[in-house]
């Protein structure tokens, strides 16, 4: 696992979901659809997302 970091390529709104799947191992595609799905079937709010924005650093 890496450190966890925005990165300024492969990113296309915040580049959160790039930088969670980057920690994780995942695929970004993955982590992706995965958000998508929560977001609309389980409720997790858009807030959670900005709140990951605000949080997670840029890669310098």
């Amino acid at each position: 696992m890496s450190t966890l970091v925005r990165p300024r390529k492969g990113r296309i709104i915040a580049g959160v979901c790039a930088a969670l799947a980057h920690r994780f191992g995942w695929p970004v595609l993955l982590m992706r659809l995965l958000a998508i799905v929560l977001m609309v079937f389980a409720g997790l709010p858009l807030w959670v997302y900005i709140v990951l924005w605000i949080l997670i650093p840029k890669e310098k």
